[in-house]
């Protein structure tokens, strides 16, 4: 079952200026996240706005009939996207899409912003 890291790529952090940087910060971290070998069992997608612009720079965690996590406060760095991804590739992983703490990486601790149950199939 496929993991998808969805990148928000409209993000900008504080201190964001459009005259300095050509890129957004999602943007950013979306290459880096992109450019980050993932393995089979993760996909990224990027969308415009996620909607949690106060926690930028965010992504989401999901998959279907497992947990999903939104997670933001990013810097769009190489170590943040490998936190993410490694992240991903334990949230595929798993049959539920929870991840024992022990087991995060250290690039995330600190960066969750919510966490969603599955969505009822569609007989229940």
């Amino acid at each position: 079952m496929t993991t998808w890291i969805t990148i928000c790529d409209t993000c900008k952090r504080d201190g964001w200026d459009a005259e300095a940087q050509a890129q957004t910060d999602g943007e950013t971290l979306a290459d880096l996240v992109e450019s980050t070998d993932h393995g089979v069992d993760v996909q990224t997608r990027r969308v415009s706005c996620l909607m949690g612009c106060v926690h930028g720079c965010n992504v989401a965690i999901q998959a279907e009939g497992k947990l999903a996590y939104t997670l933001g406060r990013f810097e769009p760095s190489a170590d943040a996207a490998a936190g993410i991804v490694e992240y991903a590739q334990k949230h595929a992983a798993s049959d539920t899409g929870q991840v024992p703490f022990r087991e995060w990486p250290q690039a995330i601790k600190g960066h969750f912003v919510t966490r969603h149950p599955p969505l009822p199939a569609k007989n229940d």
